[in-house]
């Protein structure tokens, strides 16, 4: 791990990979909630986490850089199920690009546990991981002026659902009516970091 001191109060730490970011987000959150870690805000993104709010954050870079950080533990909380009508304009594309019919790509899909490794783009946008490597995607050549809200869409090792309408050049294979951002709830954000998501098919599956 590296560590860099950030303005007055922060540090930001980086890391090798996103498996080892998000286990260093449960065991920063896990300290925060028994009280030995006095803390503002623990910002997870793709392999950093930044703490912000530190009261003496010298002491805390050092620290954290001389850690042993276990793996996450799985989250006991239920995941979250989200309706998706596998329906994307762009799943013939990633069925040869993963080289299935269409119809594979959603029981695939939905057969996988997702886990949110942090949120960025958007409010309420989670970029979710638990798609086996062989499955990334490239972004599209050529990004779309406007995806519609609720498109379920992959990009590299990631899964994301666009909480609404705005440019995007990731791959689209499906559409979900879950509300994303909701400001009247608490939280706003449907998706955060830790949290287990599960796709389930909604109608029939376009190729099967």
């Amino acid at each position: 791990m590296t560590t860099h001191l950030v303005g007055d109060d922060a540090v930001l730490v980086e890391v090798g990979s996103g498996a080892e970011a998000q286990a260093l987000h449960a065991e920063l959150v896990r300290r925060r909630m028994e009280g030995s870690l006095r803390v503002r805000e623990i910002v997870p993104a793709a392999r950093t986490v930044l703490l912000d709010g530190l009261d003496d954050p010298a002491r805390w870079a050092g620290e954290v850089a001389a850690a042993e950080i276990p793996p996450a533990p799985p989250r006991a909380r239920a995941a979250i199920e989200l309706q998706v009508r596998y329906d994307g304009p762009d799943l013939a594309e990633v069925a040869a690009h993963w080289r299935v019919p269409e119809g594979e790509v959603a029981r695939i899909h939905a057969g996988t546990e997702f886990t949110v490794a942090f949120c960025g783009f958007a409010p309420g946008f989670g970029y979710l991981t638990g798609l086996p490597a062989r499955y990334d995607v490239p972004r599209r050549a050529t990004p779309r002026t406007a995806v519609p809200a609720g498109a379920v869409a992959l990009a590299g090792p990631y899964t994301g659902v666009y909480p609404r309408s705005s440019p995007g050049g990731w791959q689209l294979i499906g559409t979900t009516e879950a509300v994303l951002w909701d400001h009247a709830r608490v939280p706003a954000a449907l998706l955060t970091p830790g949290t287990r998501v599960r796709f389930v098919p909604a109608g029939p599956v376009r190729g099967v």
